[in-house]
């Protein structure tokens, strides 16, 4: 799941900001100081998808943490200030922000760009888990090293694209792609493929790993969007 790091010395706007995030089944974590928000960043480097980062704090300013995150990481970073200037703004920018709000805001205004950064930010760079040796679900292991999938204990044979395609899809559990996404990053080529020619690998794929092919459990077609991996797999 994807967890967002929220650094504000406003402890009330916080607790919204943190209501808010967890109601798009995001993971929250809160700190209210800059020097504890930074050590959260270092100790745990790659594990957020998102920071939300207040400019004006009194011990460690957003500016001070931002130069600091940008040094090791390339973190979505949406900076948070309640100065209506453009100083601030393109000072933020330069140094490493994905974006900008100024207080006060509207909270869907807020939603819409923490959906936005993240979205961008795990299309660009998949889940680590991608490169996992193993993943392991309801009655599935898939052995990224040996590039084996199991089936209640029994290998299931997979060509090379349809485990790349299972790979990806289980990597990023959870998560909605559409076709052309999906042929972007398992093909790893501009999209130029028939839409049904991805149906058909998800087809073959489902008649291979699914209990029953006509109600999958893995893999999930998103109406009008495309597919995901079920994250109660």
């Amino acid at each position: 799941m994807n967890k967002v790091l929220i650094i504000d010395d406003d402890k009330e706007l916080c607790t919204l900001m943190k209501k808010c995030v967890e109601q798009e089944n995001l993971t929250a974590v809160i700190t209210n100081g800059g020097i504890e928000g930074l050590r959260l960043v270092e100790e745990n480097n790659d594990t957020y998808s998102l920071i939300i980062l207040d400019i004006m704090m009194p011990d460690l300013d957003g500016f001070q943490i931002l130069q600091k995150i940008r040094q090791t990481n390339n973190v979505p970073v949406l900076m948070l200030t309640a100065k209506s200037g453009e100083e601030d703004k393109v000072l933020g920018l330069r140094m490493g922000a994905d974006d900008y709000l100024t207080k006060p805001f509207s909270i869907n205004e807020l939603m819409a760009r923490v959906n936005s950064l993240i979205r961008r930010y795990t299309l660009l760079n998949p889940v680590s888990n991608t490169d996992a040796d193993c993943m392991t679900f309801q009655g599935m292991v898939i052995d990224n090293v040996n590039r084996i999938v199991l089936i209640n204990d029994v290998q299931v044979e997979l060509t090379g694209k349809e485990f790349d395609l299972l790979s990806f899809l289980a990597a990023n559990k959870g998560k909605v792609f559409t076709k052309k996404q999906i042929y972007t990053h398992v093909w790893e080529e501009e999209y130029v493929f028939d839409d049904s020619n991805i149906m058909s690998f998800i087809s073959k794929l489902r008649k291979k790993i699914e209990p029953d092919p006509e109600h999958p459990f893995f893999i999930l077609t998103v109406r009008g969007v495309g597919y995901r991996f079920n994250r109660e797999a």
